[in-house]
């Protein structure tokens, strides 16, 4: 099948699910059907390579219950939905040992992983469209993982999601070559969302060494971890890597902040960690214990944890609102004071608002935080990524590319000094607040020297929309 044919019996499977499922259910239905005709598939390789060395393969989904068997039987509607409901998923979930078993158990035991076709027939045609997908070469591969990426933004704008299980790909990719993975090195994004980081990382680490060898393989297949408390980004996740050929055995449906970071060993810290922690989400309050800094803010307790999990030498890479660098409360004002004090926080990118108006997040400001654990810093390189001239922000229907921060990495390589680049000494930090916020020099200095007409002009015009509010105002009121 060619990639024409193999993008419109996808598309055709999204319509029809787009059809008959309402609000972002339909691309839960996609995912946990697309990871059972996989993983299907994957079994019937490991089968046939066990055949071939005169070896017998104990498939973790056994006969009845495996993709091929039920997407091909001439069942009734209703028979294949309580098939699927009360005999498929049920069994998955219940699956017993460690390893992939654990992982397909954990998968569809989520509340939240379920069957949304009430239509046995539709599902069925669905499934015989998704199975018309031959996996058999890495180009088959990628087309239906760009193509099952493609879909992920769709999650952020239904607004039950926030938008927190994907960040924009460009924004990955800044912040991964920037971290510069390379193989050996164990990498975590504690806040997996749709694997995104792990699997730009991957992509960076294929396209410095070109091949791998067998050994490169085997290296490989310790080098990525993910942890997810919740269902939708966890099934998601797992799927995305599946499609780009990642290993899932460290990939964990854990609430990172239950793990009590005073604790973390050294042996249990990783050497990079790229990750864009959920802004705003409900902080559960058991677990401040296992932080020496206490908040309800998820940003802050996301960058505590980040910090801790750094082994010595390790490099990071964290989205965080603009709050995290500018808040002068107590709590941010003593984890920013250890940031500078014990870590190396060598860059920090400014993202104009509209960077996550497409993946449905709300339009805080934010900024790309980078550090190592090397010790203190003697400056921090700050950027200001702007849109293009002819545009305010970034927007759904014009967000951010990977040519929009080019001049932001090549000026970062040597650290140039520009009308959008500027160095702060760590020695010039104000001690009582350890505030971070970008302010551009540049731009303070044209504001400074805007013309006194321009000004008048901008206070007369904002006392006449005042005046006006006020005198709608009274009409309410009489």
């Amino acid at each position: 099948m060619d990639r024409q044919q193999l993008k419109s019996k996808f598309k055709q499977a999204c319509d029809l699910l787009r059809n008959e499922i309402a609000s972002v259910n339909y691309i839960v239905q996609l995912s946990w059907m697309l990871f059972l005709k996989l993983y299907d598939e994957l079994e019937d390789e490991r089968e046939l390579k066990a055949e071939l060395k005169g070896e017998e393969y104990q498939r973790n989904i056994p006969p009845s219950y495996r993709w091929k068997d039920w997407i091909h039987k001439d069942w009734r509607s209703e028979e294949l939905i309580d098939f699927i409901n009360n005999k498929l998923f049920p069994f998955l979930s219940r699956l017993d040992g460690d390893g992939e078993k654990e992982l397909i158990a954990t998968i569809f035991s989520g509340k939240e992983i379920q069957n949304f076709l009430k239509d046995g027939y539709k599902l069925r045609e669905v499934a015989l469209l998704l199975d018309e997908l031959k996996f058999r070469t890495r180009e088959d591969i990628y087309v239906i993982s760009a193509l099952y990426e493609e879909l992920l933004p769709e999650i952020g704008e239904m607004g039950k999601y926030a938008g927190e299980y994907y960040t924009p790909r460009p924004i990955i990719r800044l912040m991964v070559k920037i971290v510069n993975p390379r193989l050996g090195e164990k990498i975590l994004d504690p806040f997996l969302g749709s694997s995104g980081f792990l699997i730009e990382s991957y992509s960076h680490i294929l396209k410095s060494i070109g091949v791998f060898t067998t050994k490169g393989t085997k290296i490989l297949h310790d080098m990525f971890y993910g942890q997810d408390k919740k269902d939708i980004p966890y099934l998601i996740g797992i799927m995305n890597l599946l499609l780009h050929d990642l290993p899932t055995s460290h990939i964990y449906k854990v609430d990172t902040f239950a793990d009590d970071i005073r604790k973390i060993q050294e042996k249990e810290k990783v050497d990079i960690i790229l990750t864009n922690p959920p802004f705003g989400g409900k902080f559960d309050e058991r677990f401040k214990v296992n932080f020496p800094v206490k908040s309800s803010n998820t940003e802050l307790m996301a960058l505590q944890y980040v910090m801790r999990k750094i082994k010595q030498g390790g490099r990071v890479g964290i989205v965080v609102p603009e709050g995290v660098l500018s808040n002068t409360t107590g709590p941010f004002v003593r984890v920013r004071k250890e940031l500078l004090e014990n870590y190396n926080v060598h860059t920090i990118v400014s993202l104009p608002k509209g960077v996550f108006t497409a993946s449905g997040k709300t339009p805080v400001k934010t900024n790309l935080l980078f550090f190592d654990k090397t010790g203190p810093a003697e400056e921090i390189w700050y950027y200001e990524i702007q849109p293009p001239e002819e545009m305010k922000n970034f927007t759904k229907t014009r967000p951010m590319r990977d040519e929009d921060w080019q001049d932001c990495y090549e000026k970062w390589q040597n650290r140039e000094v520009s009308e959008n680049s500027w160095i702060v000494k760590i020695d010039g930090i104000d001690e009582e607040t350890y505030e971070l916020t970008p302010r551009n020099p540049n731009k303070l200095k044209e504001k400074e020297y805007r013309p006194a007409g321009e000004i008048l002009e901008d206070v007369l015009r904002e006392e006449k929309e005042v005046m006006e509010l006020f005198e709608e105002l009274q009409e309410i009121l009489r």
